[in-house]
Order: structure tokens, then sequence, then C-alpha cells
């Protein structure tokens, strides 16, 4: 099942929905409790997709692919590498990462997110399915050249609009083996897979949770394959996860 967060055009009023080919059906209710789909529909062309998520946090792992560890030129890591972005930075579907002057090199990484349905505190890996309420795609925009002059990766991570998220959580996904790729002015510059990522997914929100309680509506972003490089204003950005879609954004 596809779940989107949308604005109505002609209402302006916002709604969770169920996609269904080129319609949308309204949900009623929470979707990370109870919640029923409803028979009123849209059409994909009177909405404006939105974030579907907004997290109280959005964990980033960094080097979570061996390829990417070895592009950056540093070592792969034995335990999972956190930080976070604050929400501040969460954009959607078709909407503008804006380059802060602060940065000479702002670069892209594409990424699986997963969605948190329940309040997660130290978990068990065997366990850690119960809590995802889907998944999502992601791109971890960083400011590369603040990241290698920091002791800490905070201020590269979380200017505003540096965490595009979307289209839509999938509900509906093995997240073992799904082909990840992303797109720079339509050509191919990440391309690559989970099934290559260090730590699992599983593992992943059972480690994070026995940290930090995770509650409804988190994201947590996997981490980057190799591929990652720079993006220039009037660019256009896709992500692209098999199952999921396609978060496009554009750079100004």
């Amino acid at each position: 099942m596809k779940i989107l967060y949308f604005e109505n055009l002609k209402t302006t009023k916002r709604h969770y929905g169920f996609l269904r080919d080129t319609h949308v059906h309204i949900i009623e209710g929470n979707i990370f409790e109870k919640f029923n789909i409803t028979d009123e529909t849209i059409t994909l062309d009177n909405i404006k997709i939105l974030p579907p998520t907004n997290p109280s946090k959005i964990i980033g792992v960094g080097l979570n692919y061996v390829d990417h560890a070895k592009e950056v030129k540093m070592k792969i890591p034995k335990e999972p590498i956190l930080f976070l972005k604050p929400n501040s930075s969460v954009i959607g579907q078709n909407d503008n990462i804006v380059l802060p002057n602060q940065s000479n090199k702002v670069e892209y990484e594409a990424e699986l997110a997963v969605i948190i349905k329940k309040k997660a505190k130290q978990i068990e890996i065997s366990r850690a399915k119960e809590y995802i309420l889907g998944y999502t795609c992601a791109n971890d925009v960083t400011a590369r050249d603040l990241q290698q002059s920091d002791s800490q990766w905070t201020r590269a991570k979380s200017f505003d609009t540096f965490c595009p998220i979307g289209p839509f959580i999938e509900t509906a996904l093995d997240p073992t083996n799904l082909d990840i790729k992303l797109f720079l002015n339509k050509k191919l510059r990440q391309d690559s897979n989970t099934n290559l990522m260090i730590f699992g997914i599983y593992k992943l929100i059972s480690y994070i949770s026995h940290i930090m309680t995770l509650y409804p509506g988190d994201a947590i972003l996997t981490g980057t394959p190799p591929g990652v490089g720079p993006i220039n204003k009037g660019d256009e950005i896709i992500v692209s996860i098999q199952g999921i879609g396609e978060l496009r954004n554009f750079v100004i």
C-alpha cells in the first residue's frame, strides 16, 4: 500500500491518502494507529504531494555501504555511525533544495528511509519489523566541505531543505533487496542495491532504539551507496527506489 500526504489544490485541505493508479482514496483516522480508506477519491493532478511524515527527529546512518566508505576515504565502521537531522530540513516531492551561502560543495546522497510506526525503545532485532510503518525515498543532502572541516556532522547535514523525503510510504515491501538509484539531470549517478548495506534495517532499528526512543513518524535514513557528487543551481535530482517510486527535487 502506498500512503501519501497531500494538499487538495481546490480546497487547500490536507489529507492522508491511499494511492491506487492515478487516484488517491482519502484516509480517515491516524495512519499510525487506526484508519479507514474511504471511497472519496481525488486525481493526482488535483493535489500537491507533501512530505509523508513530520518526524520528531531524523536519524541518519553514515557509511553503511562499503564502497561509499571507500570513496570518501573513511574506515568501514564496526558499529553503525549515527547523526541527526532536524525536522526543519524536511521537504517533499518537487520542492527546492536551497544551497546555503556557507558551503561551496553540497552533495546528494540517495537513501532508503524507514518510517517508524509506533513507540520503540530497547527492542530486539527479531521484533524490529513490528515497529515499521513502511519505507520511502530520501536524499541526505550534505555540505561536504563543512562535514570535512567539522569534528561532527550536524552543521553539514542540517540546513533547511537538506532532507527531501517521499513521495509515498510503501507499507508492503521487503527492504533487503531493493535497487536504489539517483539521477542528476537525467544522468545515472548512483546505482546500487540495499543488499549491500553493512548493517541491515532491522539491526539499525534495534541498535538505535537502545540509544534513543523512536516515535511514530520518525525517519531513519539508512545510508547512501557509492557515487555521491556535487549539486549546483538549476539541477534536477531524482532518487528512485524499487517498489516505492521516484522522489524529484530541484536545486536553487
